[in-house]
């Protein structure tokens, strides 16, 4: 708050009418020098007990209503009401000349935490809540001019800086409060996100009633198409920068943290341009695990367990997101590999009975056909002419027992060399 030009208010207002008893004549206000100081503190609270809290509560309901955030009735005119005489009342005492105001210091903080929670919860903007403020002063300076007689003009030059302080102590004192509130509140509401995006990612899938009210509370329907992607701790952050982009974007991407990691999940967009789309981009580009195209929050569990276990078999030769079409066949391997079975000991076994240049050459050849899927590009690939790849497959399929025309029979080779 700027600080008024105090003695340009004092001599150069408006004068009006006074309603001191015995003041009938506004007339110019001249400063006098030398005021007794018991005088003084004596003409001071004959002015304060001259100000009406009721005059002064009406004044300010009748200006503040005019603001945007408070005529639309969001906060209701008897609460203004009410704290405004509060106010008004505490912030008279305190301009009182005392030795003891510690208890008038609490009263004015307990209201000023009053209107700084009030209005935060209300939503209304600080902004509006310090120009309400300001009119405190506004109004009761403005009274005590009117109260004033040409005998006042020192005497008011001195309270002046009083006056301004008391308010501003008290508008500091709100604003503390609001903010405070504020954050309070937001911490809240992330809590109770949080709350209900952990419940979509328990021991157990969510009934469908738990579902539907969880969709209800996050703001995605139950039934959306949705991404998820999981990160480890080593690029937690990673993911998480790309959580706080899409968020300036307009994006709003639901988080869920884990020991290990981070699991994120947004509705998908496939429209050129979107947010949506733009965070897929991004997070395509983080070594993680991402699901994409999950129908539903009833797939989500499921979809967020596949992200974690993709995420998991990342290795530094890894440009981006693993995926289930870019990596299944390292999934599945880890899977398998799981159970302590082996999977290929008989090809391994075949092979070792090669020599080692044999071998090598079987090998690339077999792994440029899986690869491609064509003799002609795996030929190209390897820069021999296709008949030799085809006599290399052949001779393959003789040690082994496994012939890579037949997918049913190449499948144990894509996973097992994955």
């Amino acid at each position: 708050m700027e600080r008024p030009q105090q003695i340009q208010w004092i001599s150069g207002a408006k004068m009006c009418k006074s309603t001191r008893i015995g003041a009938s004549n506004t007339v110019a206000i001249t400063p006098k020098h030398g005021i007794n100081t018991d005088s003084s503190a004596r003409r001071w609270n004959a002015l304060l007990d001259c100000l009406s809290v009721e005059r002064l509560t009406n004044l300010f309901l009748e200006r503040v209503l005019q603001l945007n955030d408070y005529h639309d009735g969001a906060l209701p005119a008897s609460e203004i009401r009410r704290t405004a005489t509060a106010s008004f009342g505490a912030l008279i005492e305190s301009l009182r000349p005392r030795e003891d105001s510690a208890q008038l210091q609490a009263q004015r903080n307990h209201i000023a935490l009053d209107v700084g929670v009030s209005r935060a919860r209300a939503g209304i903007p600080v902004e509006s809540l310090m120009t309400a403020i300001r009119l405190d002063f506004t109004i009761l300076w403005g009274d005590l001019m009117c109260l004033a007689d040409a005998t006042d003009a020192e005497l008011l030059v001195q309270r002046a800086e009083t006056v301004w302080e008391v308010v501003d102590s008290y508008a500091s004192q709100a604003q503390t409060a609001y903010i405070h509130e504020r954050q309070r509140m937001a911490q809240e509401a992330t809590s109770v996100r949080q709350g209900f995006v952990a419940a979509l990612f328990g021991p157990v899938s969510a009934p469908p009633e738990m579902l539907d009210r969880i969709a209800g509370k996050l703001g995605v329907p139950a039934d959306a198409i949705l991404n998820v992607a999981a990160a480890g701790a080593a690029n937690s952050a990673s993911l998480h920068l790309a959580v706080a982009a899409a968020s300036r974007r307009g994006c709003d991407l639901f988080t869920h943290p884990l020991p290990d990691g981070l699991v994120a999940f947004w509705v998908s967009d496939e429209r050129s341009g979107c947010p949506a789309r733009e965070a897929t981009e991004q997070v395509r580009g983080i070594p993680c695990g991402l699901v994409e195209q999950v129908h539903g929050l009833a797939g989500l569990r499921i979809a967020a367990q596949t992200a974690r276990a993709l995420a998991a078999l990342g290795d530094e030769g890894d440009a981006g997101a693993l995926t289930m079409r870019s990596a299944w066949a390292r999934l599945a391997k880890h899977q398998l590999e799981e159970t302590g079975v082996p999977m290929i000991p008989d090809v391994e076994a075949a092979l070792k009975r090669c020599g080692p240049v044999e071998r090598e050459r079987l090998q690339e050849a077999a792994l440029a056909y899986l690869a491609t899927g064509s003799i002609a590009r795996s030929a190209d690939r390897l820069f021999c002419h296709r008949n030799t790849l085809m006599n290399r497959l052949r001779r393959f399929a003789e040690l082994t027992g496994i012939d890579l025309m037949v997918p049913e029979q190449a499948a144990r080779l894509v996973v097992a060399w994955a």
